[in-house]
């Protein structure tokens, strides 16, 4: 298997990505681009509930085990501080783009991303946290990116507009995975731009022939 920083297993399927979810292995910004993939999509929520009880019952059937220094850890919680209050609900405001959980990781909306332009028809808002590079993407309509492939994981979250690769469409609310093994030239559709979040553990790696490399860095 591949070991990433991401979850320290590979991860190739969005079942297998859900299950992870669920298990509460995801760093933070890969957490809530699931999340976020749910209230795009929350017909999806069937996988994760499906999920999420198999959990339980695993759970309710383990063997019992003894805790190993019981008073020790008794006297370490109640001497903790006490936790931080969950921040009330905000109703997400009409016609937002992000969902509720990205704009909670982040701190504003769409129209207020400090986008910095990287190359001809694309932008990007990016940061580090959690171990995780993360970033927002904004494509020009029908601007192509240097084809690479990924020297870890990446996970992309379609928030709106479209891109295509080798691999077929992503749309909005749709996650991109992609590894080592995955060798792409993403092509956003030429009637919106593309915008979206993603997380990865990893640099990419372009590839394809330089005459290709050069006209999609110029665009």
């Amino acid at each position: 298997m591949t070991e990433t920083d991401m979850v320290h297993e590979q991860i190739d399927t969005i079942d297998a990505l859900m299950a992870h979810y669920v298990a509460g292995s995801l760093p933070e910004p890969a957490r809530v681009l699931v999340q976020s993939h749910l209230e795009m999509k929350p017909d999806n929520r069937s996988l994760v509930n499906s999920l999420e009880l198999l959990a339980g019952e695993a759970l309710e059937s383990a063997p019992e085990v003894a805790i190993a220094d019981r008073d020790g850890r008794l006297a370490a919680i109640f001497s903790s501080a006490s936790p931080v209050p969950v921040p009330r609900t905000v109703e997400r405001p009409e016609n937002a783009l992000f969902p509720q959980a990205l704009r909670a990781l982040l701190g504003f909306e769409a129209e207020d991303v400090p986008w910095r332009r990287r190359l001809p028809g694309f932008k990007e808002y990016s940061l580090d946290m959690d171990g995780c590079e993360v970033s927002l993407m904004w494509i020009r309509p029908g601007r192509a990116l240097p084809a690479h492939t990924h020297k870890g994981m990446e996970l992309i979250l379609i928030l709106d507009g479209a891109f295509n690769d080798e691999r077929g469409r992503f749309g909005p609310g749709d996650i991109s995975i992609a590894d080592e093994t995955v060798d792409h030239r993403p092509v956003a559709e030429k009637d919106r731009p593309c915008i979206a979040f993603a997380v990865s553990d990893g640099p990419v790696k372009l590839t394809g022939s330089f005459r290709q490399m050069i006209g999609d860095l110029i665009g």
